[in-house]
């Protein structure tokens, strides 16, 4: 039987977090750079710029999310955005994403947020469904604009 524990990760979480991080971006078609990785996550530690949660199963580390803090204009209170979710391919179906996918709900309800938002790829069905089947609700109002800078 797996012992899935989910927790709000820390810097001590480096190591495992880099390499869950980089199969993450790999899923999305990015070359493996494990270095940058951990550069990138340390940064977000050290300037205190997101929330992550890690989960285990014993002690292996398994899966993430990943949460920026920002604020919606329009509704005027805080929400968070759920930028990055990913659990190791020999890990899934095991209902870590949807662990995952609850703490990082809980901690934004902790922490007085009016919503959290995510975008997935439209090819990302398998996500679509987990999303769904936790509440989550598709806008059909609003399309998303990116302008690349770099």
């Amino acid at each position: 039987m797996s012992n899935i524990i989910v927790r709000r990760a820390q810097v001590s979480d480096l190591e495992d977090l880099a390499t869950l991080f980089d199969g993450y971006r790999q899923f999305y078609e990015q070359a493996s750079d494990l270095s940058a990785a951990r550069e990138f996550l340390r940064l977000r530690f050290a300037r205190d710029e997101s929330v992550i949660f890690i989960a285990h199963d014993g002690w292996r580390a398994v899966g993430f999310t990943q949460l920026y803090p920002s604020f919606s204009s329009v509704s005027m209170g805080p929400i968070f955005v759920l930028n990055d979710l990913f659990v190791a391919p020999e890990a899934r179906k095991k209902g870590i994403g949807r662990l995952l996918l609850e703490a990082a709900a809980a901690h934004a309800k902790a922490t007085g947020a009016i919503r959290l938002t995510l975008t997935t790829a439209t090819t990302n069905t398998t996500a679509q469904v987990l999303y769904e089947s936790t509440g989550w609700k598709r806008d059909t109002k609003f399309f998303t604009y990116n302008l690349a800078l770099k």
